[in-house]
This record gives C-alpha cells, sequence and structure tokens, in this order.
C-alpha cells in the first residue's frame, strides 16, 4: 500500500507542476505571478518530478511549436510521423534538449517571454541530480515494498514525466472525442478528466491554447487543475487572465 501511494503521490504532484507550471505558464501564459512564485515554482518542479525534471524553457518552447506545427512534419512529436510512441518519445527529448540547450536556433515568436533559470536547470537537468533521484526512489522501495510486483512500478518512478507525455502527445491524438474542428488529430482522451488533472482534454486545448480551463465544454469536462487555480488566485498568489466562456462546435 505504501508503495502505491507514493507512486500516486509522485503521479499527481509532478502532473501538477506540469500542467500548471510548465505548460499553462511558461508555453501559455494563462496566468501572472511573482518573481518568487515562479522560482518557488522551479524548486517544486524538480522536487516532484525528480529524475524526471523538466525545463521550463525548454517545455515551453516546444510545446508552442507543438501548437504551431501540430501533425506537420515539424512537430515535435505526432503520431502521424513516428512508427511508434517509443520512436516520438526518443525524438521528442532529442528535440527538447537541443532547445533546452540552445543548440538550435528558434524563432522569437516561440521563445518571447518564456520563462528561463539556466543555472537551476543546469543543476536539476544533470546526470548528478536525476541520479540522485533515481537512487532515493530505489532506497525507498528496498525499505517499503512488501511484494515483488510492486517493483514493476520502480521504472514508472524513474519515467514519470515521459509517461505523462506519451499519454496526451500520442494516445490523445488518436483516442478520445472531439468538441471542435481544428487542423490536426487532437482528441478528448476522458469525459472526465481524473488521470490527467485537465491535459486529457487536449482537443479542447488546440482550440482554444491561451484558455486557462482546458475544460468546461461539456457539463462533465471538469478541469480539477484549473479549480485549483482558482483557489490559488483568489489567495492571490496568482493572477488568472480571464477565462472566455465557449460552445462546442461538434
Amino acid at each position: 500500500m505504501v508503495i502505491l501511494i507514493f507512486i500516486a503521490v509522485l503521479w499527481y504532484s509532478g502532473l501538477f507542476f506540469q500542467t500548471f507550471f510548465l505548460h499553462r505558464y511558461a508555453a501559455h501564459q494563462t496566468y501572472k505571478m511573482s518573481r518568487f512564485g515562479e522560482k518557488l515554482c522551479y524548486v517544486l518542479t524538480w522536487i516532484t518530478q525528480g529524475s524526471n525534471y523538466l525545463s521550463a524553457y525548454g517545455y515551453g518552447v516546444m510545446h508552442r511549436m507543438h501548437h504551431a506545427y501540430a501533425d506537420t512534419e515539424k512537430d515535435p512529436h505526432s503520431p502521424k510521423y513516428d512508427h511508434n510512441l517509443f520512436t516520438m518519445m526518443w525524438r521528442t527529448k532529442s528535440i527538447y534538449q537541443q532547445i533546452n540547450q540552445q543548440k538550435v536556433k528558434i524563432e522569437e515568436k516561440f521563445t518571447k517571454n518564456v520563462p528561463q533559470w539556466e543555472s537551476f536547470d543546469k543543476f536539476a537537468s544533470s546526470w548528478g541530480s536525476r541520479i540522485a533521484w533515481a537512487i532515493a526512489y530505489t532506497a525507498f522501495f528496498y525499505f517499503f515494498a512488501t511484494a515483488w510486483w510492486q517493483w514493476i512500478l520502480l521504472p514508472v518512478a524513474y519515467m514519470m514525466a515521459p509517461i505523462h507525455g506519451v499519454i496526451i502527445n500520442w494516445f490523445g491524438h488518436i483516442y478520445g472525442y472531439v468538441n471542435f474542428k481544428v487542423s490536426d488529430t487532437s482528441k478528448n482522451l476522458f469525459h472526465f478528466d481524473w488521470l490527467m488533472m485537465g491535459e486529457g482534454y487536449h482537443n479542447n486545448h488546440h482550440k482554444h491554447g491561451g484558455r486557462a480551463n482546458f475544460g468546461g465544454v461539456r457539463w462533465h469536462e471538469i478541469d480539477v487543475t484549473y479549480y485549483i487555480m482558482i483557489l490559488l488566485d483568489k489567495m492571490k498568489l496568482i493572477q488568472l487572465k480571464p477565462v472566455a466562456k465557449v460552445t462546442r462546435e461538434i
């Protein structure tokens, strides 16, 4: 039971900072926050993602490119141009690293106002940091695993962020339903997104990329992350931008 709780905590805490900070803030800037709040989110992203840490700059730039080039040859991750989900994950990793290490020239529209903390990213993305987190996860399993099958979940802890990514970027372009006609294959994976905290409403998001609420188009589309953001806004920790009401087209 302890191991299952541990995996659930890693899953949802890492996912929250991926969707709240990396996605809705770094890539789309659906809200504002103080400089201290931004730095704190970097640190909390590192703590919650651990060996899977993703840079706000690398993620933000790559995600903007995904929206601009969705399902074309320039898309950093598209099922249309990869033979399987593993080749897509590898190509995504390579493009992310090139962007984050600034080894490729990127158009200004993709980098404008994307937060960047180079010194912290260098530390959090280092092999030393990633290996230290992996050792910590392994030690936790050593002390708390009570059955052999629980060790199968250890690679999930090591690769949590890539798993989150492939659920949306692979399956979210193949399975599900649509509310809007868009120029790509994005779909809403779940009627109620209990697994991905709102990220699963991918078709909604591709139609209205700058909207903080990924759900809310149909009555059952509850975006948990957005409601947490409303609470943070009321606590004056962030400043949400106005969210327009939208209706489905299909």
